[in-house]
């Protein structure tokens, strides 16, 4: 009895062990794989305004609340509140001014407060994707709970 016990609490370890190892495992992605994110035209009566939606591939789908890890170019919003975000792009071609897409630039919610970063300065993060196809005072990408791993 007492060896069937510790057969089963032994594979129930090796088995959560593995699933708590996948769950937090971190996919390097890159911005050409975002890139696959299609838009469509969206117009918001509450808003009187249209905006794009993004309709995201179902490979892309598949990481919506998943650990990633990507390699960007920072952009400061505001530097003195901490906000920032990733861009496929230095700034001089960013989404903001170089007439980049919005699948090229993310939000991030850093875990904790970050470094004073600069504009330009190329980072890898980790973090867990959000997909935003809903909130137009957002980008299409969030990576929350972001860390630098560079």
């Amino acid at each position: 009895m007492l060896k069937l016990f510790r057969n089963t609490a032994l594979i129930l370890i090796i088995t959560t062990s593995g699933l708590y190892a996948q769950e937090n495992t971190a996919r390097l992605i890159d911005w050409k794989f975002l890139a696959k994110v299609t838009f469509k035209d969206k117009y918001y009566p509450d808003l009187e305004a249209w905006y794009v939606k993004p309709v995201f591939p179902e490979s892309i789908q598949k990481l919506d609340g998943k650990r990633v890890i990507i390699k960007g170019y920072i952009i400061p919003l505001d530097v003195e509140g901490g906000v920032y975000a990733l861009s496929a792009y230095p700034f001089s071609a960013c989404f903001f001014c170089g007439g980049a897409g919005p699948e090229s630039v993310m939000s991030l919610k850093f875990k904790e407060t970050p470094r004073r970063f600069k504009t330009d300065d190329v980072v890898t993060l980790s973090g867990f994707l959000k997909l935003n196809d809903s909130n137009v005072d957002e980008f299409s990408y969030i990576l929350q709970k972001a860390e630098e791993i560079d």
